[in-house]
């Protein structure tokens, strides 16, 4: 029994060392190839240059225009996946009954599941054309009808972890609400809802990691075309976009347009790392505090 448990307690460490040497790696050849890429690009440039055209004769190697196209996606698809999602899941905590709760939650969590080329499709096939119907000067590819179907994806993301979050609460808060009268209504945002917020929040931010790391729809929908605008109409490029395109293999391997793409990749992950370390340290915060 002993040696059977060794063995466990060592498959389960060469496990967490491959997950922490694969991390190791890949942030490895991102600073690497990066650095290299810097020796030759002025980085001031590349943080305050308006323009990123390194596949062009002009080049420019200013990453502002992807990440206005990122952070304009991502801001649509959370204004969509916020309301939606929080909605969903006070009504499955507080209205609905237990066993249509646990028919329709695995259902949504289904959405997720649907590969996100599925989604650029119907955003370019279905959505835009409904868009344009009464939006005349909306582009074929453009960041709103990309955001949208992308806040569509991540609802089930906020609306399952933030029920997961309100079921959390302490049932005294809930029965002592109901003891002085509230209604369902009152008790859900008058108590649930502050007392879950840092679970909620957590939900939020993750959901705005997965908009911003998304790849397939953007590249599909929303054109590839680096501009530094807040306009949801025109065609945008986002930093995931952009990699996909130079890793097409058109770009000769070891040249600085093809370093471009580590040089947005270390960018895409430091907006990732952030987020993922605030949502953890949230958590650890406010979770103590209701516990």
């Amino acid at each position: 029994m002993r040696i059977q448990e060794r063995i466990i307690e060592g498959l389960l460490w060469l496990s967490a060392a491959i997950t922490i040497l694969v991390t190791a790696g890949i942030i490895w050849v991102l600073l690497s190839e990066s650095l290299t890429f810097f020796s030759e690009v002025s980085i001031i440039d590349f943080l305050t240059d308006k323009q990123w055209t390194p596949l062009f004769a002009d080049k420019h190697f200013g990453i502002l225009p992807l990440v206005a196209g990122t952070m304009l996606t991502t801001a649509i698809a959370i204004a969509v996946a916020l309301p939606i999602g929080l909605t969903i899941a006070i009504y499955l905590n507080t209205y609905a009954p237990a066993g249509f709760r646990a028919t329709i939650k695995p259902m949504l969590e289904i959405l997720a599941s649907i590969p996100t080329v599925v989604y650029g499709f119907f955003a370019l096939t279905v959505v835009t054309p409904f868009l344009q119907s009464f939006i005349p000067n909306l582009a074929g590819f453009n960041s709103l009808s990309a955001g949208m179907v992308m806040g569509i994806m991540i609802i089930p993301m906020i609306s399952s972890l933030s029920e997961d979050a309100i079921s959390a609460v302490p049932k005294s808060l809930r029965e002592g609400a109901y003891g002085m009268g509230a209604t369902k209504f009152q008790t859900a945002f008058g108590v649930l809802v502050p007392a879950a917020s840092s679970g909620i929040l957590v939900s939020i931010i993750l959901a705005i990691s997965r908009a911003v790391g998304e790849t397939m729809l953007v590249a599909i929908a929303a054109g590839q075309q680096p501009r530094l605008t807040a306009n949801p109409l025109v065609p945008i490029e986002t930093i995931t976009t952009y990699i996909v395109q130079v890793s097409l293999g058109d770009v000769p391997h070891g040249s600085l347009e093809y370093r471009t793409i580590f040089a947005a990749g270390i960018t895409l992950f430091i907006f990732t790392f952030a987020l993922n370390n605030i949502s953890f340290w949230i958590r650890k915060k406010y979770q103590e505090k209701y516990d």
